[in-house]
């Protein structure tokens, strides 16, 4: 457990965007989410927030094509879905218009402090994990890397996945962190959550009472 397991259980929806311009009001900070399409990234999110029907989970890959916005019962704080790529079965016009509004987003909105690139850890570093990196890279945006699905391998394996995926990052010099993670056992939530509290700037009712003591 955490000091902020209630303001992630608090996660709502507010709204799905085709574009950053249907996106809510640039101001306060959000974290955004991104992977392949069947990496498990709406199954990170479902667990991190303890909800089982906040993001959808689909048996069809690449079906979530909108940027989904979440808020939390702190001033404005956000998780962002953004749409998963890789798998989709959709037409090449469809994918690159969508391709074309995630980058306006990952590029353009000035709230985005971080982003949670979720791997699927028995398939690491793909295409476009490594176009996220270059990217993360050139703007200078923290990424932390979720491998998920960690309880389908051994405990050793997982770690090796970990390191190499930590030697990726150092030397394409990303600011970043990784861990593994597992929607299955929950194993990981409380590290991704520590991460996010960090990045939105939560505050403990121990540091709330300190500065307003000071």
């Amino acid at each position: 457990m955490t000091p902020f397991d209630s303001i992630f259980r608090s996660a709502h929806f507010i709204k799905s965007a085709e574009k950053l311009s249907q996106c809510p009001v640039d101001q306060g900070l959000e974290v955004a989410f991104a992977g392949r399409s069947n990496a498990g990234k709406s199954t990170t999110l479902n667990t991190l927030t303890d909800q089982k029907k906040l993001a959808r989970t689909s048996k069809t890959p690449g079906r979530t094509q909108l940027i989904n916005c979440f808020g939390l019962n702190v001033e404005d704080r956000r998780l962002i879905d953004l749409p998963g790529y890789g798998f989709a079965k959709v037409p090449i016009a469809m994918k690159v218009n969508w391709q074309a509004h995630m980058q306006d987003y990952l590029m353009n909105r000035r709230s985005l402090v971080g982003v949670v690139l979720v791997m699927d850890i028995r398939h690491p570093l793909k295409e476009f994990d490594e176009m996220m990196l270059d990217w993360a890279k050139t703007n200078k945006m923290p990424v932390h890397v979720v491998l998920t699905k960690a309880d389908k391998i051994k405990r050793g394996p997982a770690k090796s996945t970990m390191l190499k995926v930590k030697k990726e990052l150092k030397e394409r010099e990303v600011l970043g962190s990784v861990q593994t993670f597992s929607g299955l056992s929950g194993d990981g939530v409380d590290t991704l959550r520590l991460k996010l509290a960090d990045w939105l700037s939560f505050e403990t009712k121990e540091d709330s009472d300190m500065t307003t003591s000071q």
